[in-house]
């Protein structure tokens, strides 16, 4: 199994920029397809961005494509959540996931891991 630990949130205002990581132990960290999800006050987890194995394929909601950007260093067991032109509505608490068969890239039930995550607040 892979812990994980989130790290890099915090508070900024509309239009600034953030970088979340997510940091592996335990587990061969190239086995696991890794996911970020947010959850806001009231409202279900969405997802937020997917990245594959190797790191060659990516997937993004609509919400955050051409603002957001995941990428991963395997060799430092480490996924990045690059934020950029942040809005208020980006404010959520993020999570990063984990999963060695990755059947459903989109939906919190297709992974095994999950982090505590970080919070995100973006003031307008």
């Amino acid at each position: 199994q892979v812990q994980l630990v989130e790290s890099g949130g915090g508070l900024v205002q509309a239009g600034d920029s953030l970088r979340l990581s997510c940091a592996a132990s335990g587990d061969t960290f190239s086995s696991y397809v890794i996911g970020w999800f947010r959850q806001a006050p009231g409202k279900e987890r969405e997802f937020v961005a997917a990245i594959s194995w190797s790191g060659g394929r990516t997937r993004y909601a609509d919400s955050v494509k051409g603002r957001l950007t995941i990428s991963r260093d395997n060799a430092k067991n480490t996924v990045y959540l690059q934020m950029n032109v942040l809005k208020p509505e980006d404010t959520a608490v993020y999570c990063c996931a984990a999963s060695r068969t990755a059947p459903y890239w989109t939906k919190p039930a297709g992974y095994e891991y999950w982090g505590q995550g970080t919070q995100v607040t973006v003031s307008s």
